[in-house]
């Protein structure tokens, strides 16, 4: 398993999450971003800066992933690729993206654009919240706890 990471809009509280998990279970962490990011000193985590653009980094991503892999993601266009190809994606906040839910979401996703492009108020996501980061912790241990068996 390798966990790739879109990295731009990751909360920093997950990025820190991230590089504990890597060096305690000895996982490889990438991230991928189009600005430059600070990371620890490991073996287990790199950082790949890609070009500025539009859905770059997620390009990147598509590109690199494979089967079994784990892509750490809020974007969920990029979710549905990586679940295209094999890979597992997962929200910051804890949700796993899965053949099962994605093209609902997909659908709900591009509904709500739908709705804000007419001019319709649709409001944002919550704050990220404490329970947020516990869910993805948690989420993350079960999945790197499966890969390891």
């Amino acid at each position: 398993m390798h966990i790739w990471v879109d990295a731009d809009a990751c909360p920093v509280v997950i990025k820190e999450i991230l590089f504990r998990a890597a060096d305690r279970a000895s996982v490889h962490v990438t991230l991928v971003a189009n600005q430059f990011l600070r990371i620890p000193p490991s073996p287990y985590i790199r950082f790949v800066q890609v070009q500025a653009g539009f859905d770059v980094a997620d390009h990147e991503i598509v590109k690199r992933a494979q089967p079994g892999d784990l892509v750490i993601t809020a974007d969920i266009p990029l979710a549905s690729d990586a679940v295209d190809k094999g890979a597992m994606a997962l929200n910051p906040r804890g949700e796993l993206y899965s053949a099962e839910n994605i093209k609902a979401l997909l659908t709900m996703r591009d509904f709500m654009d739908t709705l804000r492009s007419s001019g319709i108020e649709t409001g944002g996501p919550a704050a990220f919240s404490q329970s947020d980061r516990k869910n993805f912790a948690g989420q993350l241990d079960r999945l790197i706890n499966r890969f390891k068996r």
